[in-house]
């Protein structure tokens, strides 16, 4: 079985991290092709959102361990950094798609902060966040440091980081961290109410959101108000800006087509 699944159906991409026996965790051949994987997203045209989930009990564990103490198969924390997981993060926040993390168990190390680069993080009621990194001896990697104390703050991010602690998926809510639990039962049906309806909005519209959001994080105001006003203008173009008007005009639903 492929270590990455993708499934396309009805605008929506599903892309499943498919190594259940090890709990999704990453090695060499999962990290690339989840990049060729979401690099297909981006050119296909057919795909308006991106919802990326784990298959069996885990979202993901992070890092392979066993792939890291191996002799024959290390490829050193520089190449895992550069080649793995910083291209991946690089990925999920240039795709001017919408992309959902479905975390439908433990997402530790590597594998929480992937699925907090997303841009909707969503989880099941069992799943728990993890920065598991001290617990080895190592650092926050995969910008956990970047996007974790942007969401919860400074002290709350400091002391997960340090501490290791498990975040249950109610507190996380309530911190910050993502934007709904679900029910375990209902939680799959959700994820794919929430992909729909993001596949059906003005994909192009959401696409210039995520460039705005991206930039904010280092823009000062006048830089970000000029990116707005320059952007504004680009969606103004879009067929779906026409669209939008004149459903709304005509007081029926809109039809967007993502262009």
């Amino acid at each position: 079985m492929p270590s990455i699944e993708l499934h396309i159906e009805n605008n929506i991409a599903t892309v499943t991290l498919n190594r259940p026996e090890t709990f999704n965790s990453f090695n060499r051949e999962m990290a690339l092709l989840l990049q060729k994987t979401l690099d297909d997203c981006q050119v296909n045209d057919e795909v308006r959102a991106i919802i990326l989930t784990g298959n069996g009990k885990a979202f993901c564990a992070g890092q392979d361990l066993n792939e890291v103490t191996s002799p024959e198969l290390n490829p050193g924390f520089r190449k895992i950094l550069e080649e793995h997981y910083n291209p991946i993060i690089e990925r999920i926040r240039a795709i001017e798609k919408p992309i959902i993390a479905a975390v439908n168990g433990v997402a530790a190390g590597a594998g929480a902060n992937i699925a907090l680069a997303c841009d909707i993080v969503v989880a099941t009621e069992g799943a728990r966040f993890i920065q598991a990194f001290s617990k080895i001896g190592l650092i926050p990697d995969s910008a956990g440091t970047f996007f974790l104390p942007r969401l919860i703050g400074f002290q709350k991010a400091s002391a997960l980081m340090m501490l290791g602690d498990k975040v249950s998926a109610k507190d996380a809510e309530k911190l910050g961290m993502l934007y709904k639990v679900f029910d375990t039962e209902t939680f799959e049906e959700q994820v794919n109410k929430l992909a729909t309806q993001l596949a059906h909005m003005p994909t192009k519209a959401l696409g210039l959101t995520k460039r705005l959001l991206n930039q904010s994080m280092t823009n000062n105001l006048d830089q970000q108000l000029a990116m707005e006003s320059d952007l504004q203008i680009e969606a103004a173009e879009s067929e779906d800006y026409a669209e939008g008007v004149n459903a709304f005009i005509q007081k029926r639903k809109p039809v967007f087509k993502g262009r």
